[in-house]
């Protein structure tokens, strides 16, 4: 008896899958939306295009990033010298190879934003979405605070995520400052991962997770709530276009997302560049603070803020790109 009605569940299982298949061939379009609102499918399309538009932004903005981190690593311990600029950087690096190689760690960038900007992304959809629910069933909106703490919550749990490979990418991006006989040469993320755990140990692809976790705070509460409340306030108070609004709202955005986040990704690169001196087996900084301090003390407060047309370049059209898909971050 048992064995009968396994059979003909078998049965009807192959007979529902053969008309699936007939019917996705009939009427694709039918089946794809169909395969769209899948539960599993929906819950999963968060993370899939946060990822994909992070990936698309990188490719974009990956030459930016690679000036960004040179002008944060040049004249490391001098108050005075020559003040780099992103062009001086630019003809540098240029001129020491060639112009691909304003696309060094491009590997690593797409692999930290296939882990953190999806992570980041559906993390802030997620919590969006609840919080929508729960403002729906009170009779109100979504408040900026609520948005605020989502986007902290989100770029936090996605920073710890992603932090071995946006370490790799610091690392790549540094190694042309130093000598050609001390460089390690990286040939790809995978490659920069696998020795820096067998020559630093496992825990070293976490340094500067500290300031990695709050720079992503601070650039998610700049980026993702800013641009949620200024979109909402450009709709609610001019005559725009909702394009207009849109370029609008990430250009608001990625200025408040540059101001509060650029110290701690300065710090941040600092940190995830330091290794241990050959004779003393000393690092630079020993944490957050002492690296602050530090760089107070030998090279100026402003030196936090070295480079913050480059890094709001940087930022401005990464939010633009990756927001363009998400029509929870537009406050409405």
């Amino acid at each position: 008896m048992a064995s009968k009605s396994f059979s003909e569940s078998a049965s009807n299982a192959a007979k529902s899958a053969r008309e699936t298949t007939k019917n996705a061939f009939e009427n694709p379009s039918q089946a794809a939306n169909s395969f769209l609102h899948q539960p599993y499918v929906r819950a999963a399309l968060p993370f899939i295009n946060g990822g994909l538009a992070g990936m698309t932004a990188t490719v974009v903005v990956q030459p930016i990033d690679m000036i960004k981190v040179r002008l944060q690593l040049a004249g490391e311990g001098q108050r005075t010298g020559p003040r780099p600029t992103a062009l001086s950087v630019t003809r540098n690096i240029i001129a020491s190879g060639k112009v691909l190689d304003l696309y060094t760690g491009l590997s690593a960038g797409l692999l930290r934003q296939a882990v953190y900007t999806t992570a980041r992304l559906g993390f802030f959809d997620t919590f969006i979405g609840i919080l929508n629910r729960r403002a729906d069933s009170a009779g109100r909106k979504v408040t900026f605070g609520e948005r605020a703490v989502a986007g902290l919550s989100a770029g936090g749990l996605a920073a710890m995520i992603g932090n071995p490979a946006d370490l790799a990418l610091i690392r790549m991006q540094s190694d042309g400052l130093k000598p050609p006989e001390a460089r390690a040469n990286y040939r790809s993320v995978v490659d920069a991962l696998v020795r820096i755990s067998k020559n630093e140990g496992i825990t070293s692809l976490w340094a500067g997770c500290l300031p990695t976790v709050v720079r992503a705070m601070a650039l998610n509460l700049g980026q993702l709530a800013f641009f949620s409340e200024s979109k909402s306030q450009l709709k609610a108070h001019t005559n725009l276009s909702p394009q207009s609004q849109t370029f609008a709202a990430s250009a608001i955005a990625g200025f408040f997302a540059s101001f509060f986040s650029l110290p701690f990704d300065f710090i941040k690169t600092r940190l995830q560049k330091q290794q241990k001196d050959p004779k003393t087996g000393e690092l630079p900084y020993k944490g957050v603070l002492h690296c602050a301090r530090k760089v107070v003390k030998e090279e100026g407060w402003l030196r936090f803020y070295r480079g913050f047309g480059t890094y709001y370049i940087r930022i401005a059209p990464h939010a633009l790109v990756f927001v363009l898909p998400h029509p929870c971050l537009s406050g409405d």
